[in-house]
């Protein structure tokens, strides 16, 4: 398919999976992106998350969100392929499974698998999803990093003061330094800081950050094979042995700070799940902020009063699941208007 000959100019603020995915799906379709990050590309929730590709149980969320996190998921087999070929990293997109643990509703799960395709399958008192994927956060962050890079993306490092317009619109950026961007279109991909971006403009947005605390540890590659899940705590297999621990869904507004009560929480739990971990420490415990928002809905929308200013963000706990996905619709919203 030939690219379309877009010359306006997109600005996509935020370089997290959703700006950067955003990024990638508009300047395949012939756009000009600029993408702005104030810190460093895929360095804050997008590489904190554990990279399970569903919903955390998918039957006690919205349609909505199970839509578009479903959507998401089905695209990264692709998605992976395309990524490895075209920068030689390795996203581990793995089909590891998930086995849910008691206490769960087995009516409700098992009639909702069925009524979305989802294979499910009793064993003793657990459920058995075979199909659910992973992919290694950090891995996939640096892959799209690196797409970017090598089809001459323009990236720019630069903390954005909040958008001012003028009629209406937002035509140009203030930056570090008083520095001007000039733009023809905005995007808004900046997670937990998307509302603070909006300053004035931020209308009955509702996002706020939420810290989620995380652990790793590392033990001999095949003690753990799938992803285990308890009562909003799950403990996820890489394929050298690492084991992720998480997580904390706390309102502490940008406080990164991690916690030793977390800390010994989230072991305890391990230990529940795993009691191999009883004669080993993490190995490395990190937090980050994720975009809360209303039911975990996102917002993929032009903004209702700026007429070129585009929202992609309140993606919640599955920015990685939705990212494809949410990427491709923002894609096709924003150039039908241009």
């Amino acid at each position: 398919m030939l690219k379309r000959n877009i010359k306006r100019h997109i600005v996509i603020i935020g370089g997290g999976v959703i700006g950067c995915l955003s990024a990638i799906v508009l300047h395949k379709k012939g756009a000009h992106v600029t993408l702005v990050e104030r810190a460093e590309i895929g360095a804050e929730s997008s590489w904190a998350g554990g990279g399970v590709l569903l919903p955390l149980l998918p039957w006690h969320y919205s349609a909505p969100v199970n839509t578009l996190a479903l959507a998401g998921a089905k695209l990264y087999p692709m998605l992976a392929e395309e990524l490895l070929a075209s920068t030689g990293i390795d996203i581990e997109y793995t089909v590891s499974g998930l086995r849910v643990l008691p206490p769960f509703d087995s009516s409700l799960s098992k009639q909702w698998c069925a009524e979305n395709g989802l294979t499910a399958e009793t064993d003793g008192d657990t459920l058995w999803l075979p199909d659910v994927a992973q992919v290694r956060n950090p891995r996939l962050m640096q892959a799209l990093k690196r797409w970017l890079e090598l089809n001459d993306v323009a990236t720019v490092k630069a903390e954005i003061t909040p958008i001012t317009s003028n009629k209406n619109r937002v035509t140009q950026l203030s930056i570090s330094q008083g520095e001007i961007i000039s733009c023809d279109q905005v995007v808004i991909s900046a997670g937990a800081w998307s509302q603070a971006l909006l300053g004035d403009y931020a209308l009955d947005l509702e996002l706020k950050p939420m810290r989620g605390q995380m652990l790793l540890y590392q033990q001999p590659v095949g003690l753990l094979r799938e992803i285990l899940y308890c009562d909003d705590f799950y403990l996820i297999p890489r394929r050298d042995g690492h084991i992720l621990a998480g997580s904390t869904v706390e309102d502490v507004g940008f406080d990164k700070t991690t916690t030793t009560t977390a800390a010994e929480t989230l072991h305890q739990k391990a230990l529940k799940l795993l009691p191999a971990l009883a004669d080993c420490s993490a190995i490395q415990h990190w937090s980050g902020l994720r975009p809360g928002s209303p039911d975990n809905i996102p917002v993929i929308q032009r903004h209702p009063q700026l007429e070129n200013v585009w929202l992609n963000t309140g993606h919640f706990r599955y920015g990685v699941t939705m990212a494809p996905a949410a990427a491709e619709i923002l894609a096709q919203l924003l150039l039908e208007k241009i």
